[in-house]
């Protein structure tokens, strides 16, 4: 067997070889924490459990270290996106995305460092978001192992966001709350930013669009790859609306932002609307932005509509 055989490509993101090799194509980069020089945002990298390898980035803006110490500020732990098998806490595109928000918003920022996809198959990236949610709350007494969250987070205003695979995993954190509860953490929302759903039956423009042939299938095949033991793409964990227990959301407002020329789009509408039929007793809103394509805030941070994207959300977040 030669060593270039393919057993899996999912180009641009990754390939597995027939002799185990996996070649991810983008997301490897990294950079260190750092202090930003624009914004002053402060970050730093902690350990959450060695096995399984769990960590975090942790960030806070400039106003934390001139604010007088009684002054609390809101808590956003940040789920990566990357279809559960690439990016990092540490990729270049999450670290400068976090750098901002966190100065525009004023928030403390968790950035979990979940284990990735095919080496630690799914559910890892769910148990290590969990342990790390529970790493988070254990500093709600202010007793803690990390002072950046003892001194400056407010347990009463914890927010989650996340970006596609992200997505998917801040929805499935909040869902898990509000059925498990997390002790000492008042989850207000959550922030989903084109997430990772999908289902056997189209929804929306999916049976028409092009994208829902070569599209559908990838997703439902990139699923299947991350997620070997699935039940399939009616999964809970992939199509919320499957989900017995979804009026249990454990926050009270849901943000929805879909890209028109996203394949995921219609998704995130009928999220929306499944919620909202759920029982589930929060209020849901859905933005669109015309015209952009998956995950365009982060490839061009600047542009008018990624611009008024950070302001809907830094509004969501206060």
């Amino acid at each position: 067997m030669s060593n270039e055989e393919l057993a899996y490509d999912f180009s641009p993101m990754i390939k597995v070889y027939k002799d185990g090799r996996v070649e991810r194509l983008r997301g490897t980069d990294t950079v260190p924490p750092s202090t930003d020089p624009k914004t002053g945002v402060q970050s730093k990298d902690v350990v959450i459990s060695q096995e399984p390898a769990i960590s975090a980035r942790l960030y806070i803006p400039k106003s934390a270290a001139t604010s007088s110490p009684q002054t609390k500020l809101p808590l956003l732990i940040y789920f990566h996106g990357g279809g559960f098998c690439i990016e990092s806490s540490s990729s270049p595109v999450y670290h400068n995305y976090l750098n901002a928000l966190v100065s525009e918003a004023n928030v403390v920022a968790v950035s979990v460092d979940y284990r990735l996809a095919p080496e630690h198959p799914l559910p890892a990236a769910y148990d290590d978001s969990w342990a790390a949610l529970k790493w988070v709350a254990s500093h709600s007494d202010g007793n803690g192992s990390e002072d950046w969250l003892n001194s400056f987070a407010d347990f009463q205003r914890v927010f989650f966001y996340g970006d596609s695979a992200g997505g998917n995993l801040a929805h499935n954190m909040a869902l898990k709350v509000g059925c498990e509860g997390l002790a000492g953490v008042n989850l207000i929302g959550i922030v989903l930013v084109h997430p990772y759903f999908w289902g056997t039956e189209p929804v929306g423009e999916e049976s028409t669009a092009p994208a829902a042939g070569p599209g559908g299938e990838l997703i439902s095949a990139l699923w299947s790859f991350t997620y070997p033991s699935t039940s399939g793409t009616d999964d809970p964990f992939l199509n919320p609306g499957k989900d017995s227990k979804l009026g249990e959301l454990g926050c009270e407002k849901v943000l929805v932002c879909v890209a028109e020329k996203d394949v995921l789009k219609d998704r995130g509408w009928h999220y929306s609307e499944t919620l909202k039929k759920s029982g589930w007793k929060g209020v849901v809103e859905v933005i669109e932005a015309i015209g952009e394509k998956h995950v365009f805030h982060l490839e061009d941070p600047t542009c008018d509509n990624a611009v008024a994207l950070e302001k809907k959300i830094v509004a969501f977040l206060n």
